[in-house]
């Protein structure tokens, strides 16, 4: 096994699996530095009341880690699974963000529920976790560091702190820098402490690279899937998984004009929804603006066929086509037919202006379109 990770990189490079990538060199070079240093930490011996007293056999410091953030597609998540299978620290761990989170609620749930169950028992459920993790693992991995939910938000200061504490080693992925992490959030004051902390517990490194991979994953594939059916579906779920990097996302709730929008399968700033919640459901241009800013990504399953009794569908299907264009954002779907085909009725005023929405639906398949930058204000909310 080479000893580097940067002869890795390279050996990935000359054998056609890489991309040479200036930015992607640097934050590689970073990530042999880490290391570097974390098997010196880990192989520090533990001070002795000797080495108290006179101050031999020091430990290291506690390690910096790394949090590399960046515009999505520029290869984060390959850095980090060449980083993770290549350290040789044993007790590590890589995992999504959102799937820790969700399991670090399960288990305050569950010690809460015990501690309920035992009047007069009382202790802290985030340090017991956090005590519970160290001992496990040395090294924590999170893909796609985000923070959206309050509950999160109060929960990660005090994880995190505790983590740290007990000389957890952290490298984290994000689409944002550390500073605009929760950016929009309810009550952010109160989490301006944990991005301190991170800052200083965490080196940010910017992957400042101009080419996003996941797109050329896709280019000269369609991005418009039909008849429907199996094949379709398939399809789908193969480009799904190529740009999010998972099978399958999270809930979100979207805050709209107070009301909660639900987008079934959304993970960072990608979504996916079905024709039948987007357009059979009484939403509104509001609605369809929200899931714009909020995902630079859309996935639409199951377009049908337009009967004329669905002029309501179709005019919902008109606003929100029109929304997604004018935000700019990559759509892919699965559909009965071609576009020219979604709406045979010629009659009454959303025929005329379905004509617009066959014309966008098929320039937002062209190239251009798929390369153009994405306008909105990515203010997601909570997810579950």
């Amino acid at each position: 096994m080479p000893e580097r990770l940067a002869d890795i990189y390279a050996l990935a490079i000359s054998e056609g699996q890489l991309d040479s990538d200036p930015a992607q060199h640097d934050i590689v070079a970073r990530l042999d530095i880490l290391t570097n240093a974390i098997v010196a930490f880990t192989t520090a011996k533990p001070l002795g009341l000797y080495g108290k007293l006179f101050n031999k056999q020091k430990r290291p410091s506690p390690l910096r880690g790394l949090y590399i953030w960046g515009q999505i597609g520029r290869g984060k998540s390959m850095l980090m699974d060449l980083f993770y299978d290549h350290v040789s620290e044993p007790k590590k761990l890589r995992v999504h963000f959102h799937a820790f989170m969700h399991d670090i609620h399960q288990q305050i749930f569950q010690l809460r529920q015990q501690q309920a169950s035992a009047p007069g028992k009382h202790f802290d459920p985030i340090q017991i976790i956090a005590k519970q993790i160290a001992s496990d693992y040395r090294l924590l991995c999170f893909d796609e560091f985000v923070v959206n939910d309050i509950t999160d938000a109060m929960i990660l200061g005090r994880l995190f702190t505790a983590l740290f504490e007990l000389d957890m080693i952290i490298v984290a992925t994000s689409n944002v820098p550390p500073d605009k992490l929760y950016e929009h959030g309810l009550n952010r004051a109160l989490f301006l402490p944990f991005i301190k902390l991170l800052s200083e517990r965490l080196e940010s490194v910017h992957l400042a690279s101009p080419t996003d991979y996941r797109l050329e994953k896709i280019a000269g594939l369609p991005v418009y899937y039909y008849p429907l059916g199996p094949d379709a579906d398939a399809k789908l779920d193969e480009l799904f998984k190529k740009l999010s990097g998972v099978a399958q996302g999270s809930r979100v709730e979207l805050d709209v004009l107070g009301r909660r929008l639900i987008i079934p399968n959304a993970v960072q700033q990608i979504a996916r929804i079905s024709f039948s919640e987007l357009c059979e459901s009484p939403l509104s241009s509001a609605d369809y603006l929200a899931i714009a800013n909020s995902f630079h990504t859309l996935f639409i399953d199951h377009i049908p066929v337009l009967a004329t009794h669905q002029r309501n569908e179709a005019k919902r299907f008109i606003h929100l086509i029109d929304t997604l264009y004018d935000q700019r954002v990559k759509l892919f779907v699965s559909a009965a037919t071609v576009p020219t085909g979604l709406y045979p009725d010629a009659s009454g005023i959303e025929a005329f202006e379905f004509d617009r929405t066959i014309s966008r639906l098929i320039e937002m398949q062209s190239a251009d379109y798929l390369k153009s930058d994405h306008t909105g204000s990515h203010s997601i909310g909570s997810h579950d």
